[in-house]
């Protein structure tokens, strides 16, 4: 197939390129720059220069591809203090999509994510979120917005990703809560650090991705989830361990000015199952554990974002 993947220089869709092309399909990334068009040309790619809100091209490479893994979020603004208007725009561009493979029958996938599921209990496939109009629940009603269509004719499918997507290289959460430790000189959780997150390879959600594009049926929902729900204070106790600084509990009011942005996150308790995913796909994931990818090394080895 001749894939149109959004996002595909990104933490995941690096990933999920070779992974496509291994298998031997065509893949067609967007690229907002340059950088990013030359390595995904690097990759195997054909590199398409345009972002999100070039709906028209979105519409047209769309329309001319076998399949869509859309990815891409803007996460520097979402992340910058403006999660609606970043949110808002996935939305236009899902609905690009949606126009451009109604009744062709041709595979749809979104990147969405776990958190906001039934806290405190183990969330199957068959969990949806409520959607009840805050900044956060738009991502789900996008999330809905492509498994209704299935009704149109398209082959849509939703892949939610574990909050931590590990992996040697990856700049998300986990190297967040380093850096937010090294700085601080202290490893830090939420409370008793009891909450849990799931918690999944990056390759073994760029697998994910291309069984979902491959197979999936319509209307599927996917858990790329590897751990039902790692405890945040281990991950902690590993950081320390690591850096040599304290673990500490950090009280739910003083979280924002420990943990800066990272505190609208760090105290959600979050578990999934993929046993649905497993079943229907045959997908199994191979990869480390998250404490296991963090006993690596490759986490303190580099130097984490600063917050």
């Amino acid at each position: 197939m001749r894939i149109f993947v959004t996002g595909a220089s990104g933490w995941i869709g690096s990933a999920v390129v070779p992974e496509l092309i291994g298998a031997g399909h065509q893949v067609v990334g967007l690229a907002r720059s340059d950088t990013s068009a030359a390595a995904l040309t690097a990759a195997g790619a054909e590199a398409v220069r345009g972002t999100l809100d070039d709906l028209a091209l979105l519409r047209d490479t769309a329309g001319a591809s076998d399949g869509v893994i859309h990815l891409a979020f803007k996460h520097d603004i979402a992340f910058g203090g403006d999660f609606r208007g970043a949110a808002e725009a996935d939305r236009r561009a899902v609905d690009t999509f949606g126009e451009a493979l109604a009744g062709s029958g041709r595979p749809f996938v979104l990147a969405s994510g776990l958190a906001g599921l039934a806290p405190g209990q183990v969330a199957t496939e068959r969990v949806m979120p409520v959607v009840d109009g805050s900044p956060l629940s738009i991502r789900a009603a996008t999330a809905e917005a492509v498994l209704a269509l299935a009704a149109r004719g398209v082959r849509s499918s939703v892949v939610r990703l574990s909050p931590t997507c590990h992996g040697e290289g990856d700049q998300g959460f986990m190297a967040t809560l380093v850096a937010i430790a090294r700085d601080r000189g202290v490893s830090g959780h939420v409370g008793d650090g009891a909450n849990r997150w799931p918690a999944v390879h990056r390759l073994d959600a760029a697998r994910l991705f291309r069984l979902a594009v491959e197979k999936a049926p319509a209307g599927a929902v996917l858990h790329g989830v590897a751990e039902e729900g790692v405890a945040l204070r281990d991950v902690a106790e590993v950081i320390g361990r690591h850096l040599d600084v304290p673990v500490a509990s950090v009280p739910p009011e003083a979280a924002g000015e420990h943990f800066t942005w990272l505190s609208a996150f760090v105290g959600l308790d979050v578990q999934a199952s993929s046993v649905l995913t497993r079943e229907l796909l045959g997908w199994e994931p191979t990869g480390p554990g998250l404490l296991a990818d963090l006993d690596e090394g490759h986490y303190f080895r580099t130097l984490a974002p600063t917050t």
